[in-house]
């Protein structure tokens, strides 16, 4: 174990609630830590429900490509938690990494605070500390009383596509969670909007104006082919490639990745730095495509090996749309607070098997609850010990197009058991 999981393990007990929203606690700490907010290099706060992470990436991407020093910061991780935290390009060393830790730790006292809010803090210090163009800050649940909604003046915020999740603590409808989201909009700041469902939209604007934000939403695909896409606004047009990353919504994620960085007046980029950072974008266990990797070599020669770790149904929407004319087979384990028979309904009618598994250390759905909710979508459907099981019993015959897929706990697994580690 290395040293900095060990911190972050008796980091776990220090309060009751593995999720507790609230920001009394997150000012308390970063008090404590000096203000590290008032150091911090200009912020592009986002939120959202699908796409973000990689909407995050392509901005990126396109600020790098720009020659721009860029900190970002994501959650969950895969495999180690030092991929929540990049510096200046890099994720953040395991030794300053543990130095962090262990200084929020002491700092704090032992007073209650959750996991997000410390480790918040501890890479808001780390941010602070280091000298950047610009930080790309991602909300980890909600927005409203997130523990990122700390920055007072973004260049720039950014809501991608709201749906239904985490019902439990954003709200029981579309417009609960859009209000919650929404929240992160700040008086005089860009707000840029990705597409939305229409009760989400109007919740978003009503918030945003009640904020007093600068609203933009006026962002178009004016065309897409093979070749790429035609991205629109009231600046103009831009002539761009197909995205990096794999499935047809990353047109959708590259274009709020665009609206965001040419609707901000910090950082001034050219038409060849979009057109650089969407074919260098980076996004691992969002479509990708790890046939290279070691479970891949357990299939016949021309088959496929996909992972995504979306977990709702409108990334099963997406996943669909990203397989037209194939039949797949499933590999599904999902966490139990997850709507797992909605998510298989959505992919019923590309789906030609699904194996479930259990997601070993998680509170996820035993393989066998996956195979019936499988079988009541008319599915073939069989339990597998392991991914790696599940794979073999498909076998080597003859191609296939499989996807490993229902979460990103599965999806950090799968990476680290393939030696795929996120860099």
């Amino acid at each position: 174990m290395r040293e900095s999981d060990k911190i972050l393990e008796r980091l776990l007990s220090l309060h009751p609630k593995i999720i507790d929203l609230s920001l009394g606690r997150m000012h308390n700490i970063l008090d404590k830590l000096g203000n590290p907010l008032n150091k911090l290099p200009p912020v592009i706060h986002v939120a959202g429900t699908n796409g973000k992470g990689s909407t995050i990436a392509y901005m990126r991407a396109i600020l790098e490509a720009a020659g721009k020093s860029v900190h970002v910061y994501t959650s969950p991780h895969l495999v180690r938690f030092a991929e929540r935290i990049r510096l200046g390009g890099k994720l953040i060393e395991e030794e300053y990494l543990t130095e962090l830790l262990d200084h929020c730790e002491k700092v704090n006292g032992g007073e209650p605070i959750t996991y997000f809010e410390i480790t918040t803090a501890a890479a808001i210090k780390a941010f602070a500390d280091n000298p950047a163009d610009v930080l790309i800050l991602e909300v980890g649940l909600g927005g409203r009383l997130d523990a990122t909604n700390v920055v007072d003046e973004p260049i720039s915020t950014v809501i991608a596509p709201v749906s239904m999740d985490h019902e439990q603590f954003l709200g029981s409808n579309i417009r609960a969670i859009a209000h919650e989201k929404a929240n992160i909009a700040k008086e005089g700041s860009p707000l840029v909007i990705g597409t939305q469902h229409e009760d989400a939209m109007a919740t978003i604007l009503d918030v945003a104006k009640d904020k007093g934000a600068k609203i933009f939403q006026d962002w178009s695909v004016k065309s897409h082919n093979t070749d790429g896409f035609v991205y629109q606004d009231n600046i103009g047009e831009l002539n761009l490639p197909v995205p990096n990353l794999s499935g047809p919504h990353q047109i959708e994620n590259a274009s709020l990745a665009i609206a965001a960085l040419r609707h901000q007046k910090t950082i001034k980029l050219t038409e060849m730095h979009f057109k650089k950072g969407l074919q260098s974008a980076k996004w691992p266990a969002r479509m990708q495509n790890i046939t290279h990797g070691l479970f891949g070599k357990l299939l016949h020669k021309e088959s496929e090996l996909w992972l995504d770790g979306g977990h709702n149904p409108a990334a099963a929407d997406v996943i669909a749309s990203s397989f037209k004319g194939k039949d797949i087979i499933l590999i599904c384990g999902m966490m139990k607070n997850k709507d797992c028979q909605k998510y298989l309904s959505k992919l019923a009618k590309r789906t030609k098997q699904v194996f479930g598994v259990h997601v070993d250390g998680e509170e996820s759905y035993p393989a066998t609850e996956i195979v019936k909710m499988a079988w009541s979508e008319k599915l073939n459907a069989e339990t597998a010990q392991s991914v790696e099981n599940a794979i073999e019993k498909i076998g080597n015959e003859k191609p296939e197009t499989v996807l490993i897929c229902g979460s990103l706990y599965l999806a950090g697994q799968v990476l680290g058991d393939n030696g795929l580690i996120p860099d």
